[in-house]
């Protein structure tokens, strides 16, 4: 196990950027939170919002919902929930604003993503395009229900994108996937920690997410290792988890994967890639080779398997 950790971290020192340098030392060698705060913030616009290829198949500088949601991802990852920090008071203010937003949803895509390299799922095909999915409004409205003020109109829009987030879960009208339903997860998440469970009725709202894991999670695991596929790292992070009894077989089964698919480099292979920028796609694959990298060591570490 030694060698696998000291393999991805010669990866890191390599390969990452410094935001995911400072990742690294936070999680494995007692580095400060506020050292990853500094290196977030460097793709953070004036509005709060973020954007700057933070998540790596976007190369946008411009603010984006998805760019915002997957800074939201790294405070969750360091446990950072002061909501008078910068990096929170300017997301709240970017997410108040309006923009990116039709009044029920935050957009998943946006139209300058075009002008920048991009993978394919990121483009804007057309000005008409239907914004109505909750990846990533379920995450987002959970984010402005824990940090906002409570007084303020960006914590009433919060909870009634929730509250319409959670009766469309319940009512079943749509097929959510796996990246949306992770997005629920997270509004119940925050709404539980910001002490708000009578949003929404909470427990019918976990019966369906329940439902939801149990069924992406992919127990086809021969092709794990070679197609894009739903394990249950995208769900939970260890045993202790309400949702770990309902995927335990596979759960367990992805600590003994993870430590027998680690590639030489020290990475683990991205089942995924585009080809229309090929030179940014090969930056962009080492960026999500070290994300990756946090992804499974602290899978591991969740499952006291390091």
């Amino acid at each position: 196990m030694e060698t696998l950790f000291t393999k991805a971290r010669l990866f890191i020192t390599r390969h990452a950027r410094p935001l995911d340098w400072a990742r690294w030392q936070f999680h494995f060698e007692n580095g400060g939170k506020e050292n990853v705060c500094r290196a977030l913030a460097a793709y953070q616009n004036d509005n709060g919002g973020f954007g700057h290829a933070l998540e790596p198949d976007a190369w946008n500088p411009n603010s984006s919902p998805i760019q915002t949601w997957a800074a939201t991802e790294i405070l969750r990852e360091i446990g950072l929930t002061d909501s008078a920090h910068p990096l929170i008071t300017g997301i709240l203010r970017y997410l108040a604003s309006g923009q990116d937003f039709n009044g029920r949803f935050w957009y998943t895509v946006v139209k300058s993503n075009n002008d920048y390299p991009h993978a394919p799922w990121w483009n804007m095909d057309s000005d008409s395009i239907c914004h109505d999915d909750y990846n990533p409004t379920a995450c987002l409205a959970g984010f402005i229900v824990r940090f906002a003020d409570k007084d303020s109109p960006l914590y009433t829009l919060g909870c009634r994108v929730a509250q319409e987030a959670a009766e469309q879960l319940l009512a079943g009208e749509r097929e959510n996937d796996s990246h949306t339903t992770t997005c629920y997860l997270r509004l119940v998440e925050d709404c539980e920690a910001a002490g708000e469970n009578a949003l929404f009725d909470m427990a019918r709202v976990k019966n369906v997410l329940r439902a939801a894991v149990a069924k992406w999670v992919s127990t086809d695991v021969a092709a794990w290792d070679t197609d894009y596929m739903c394990k249950p790292s995208q769900f939970i992070a260890s045993p202790g988890s309400e949702y770990y009894p309902l995927i335990k077989d596979s759960a367990d089964y992805e600590c003994d994967f993870i430590i027998k698919t680690q590639l030489d480099d020290g990475s683990w292979r991205i089942p995924w890639g585009w080809s229309d920028y090929p030179a940014e796609w090969a930056i962009s694959k080492n960026w999500w080779k070290a994300h990756g990298i946090f992804m499974n060591l602290l899978y591991l570490q969740g499952f006291k398997r390091i």
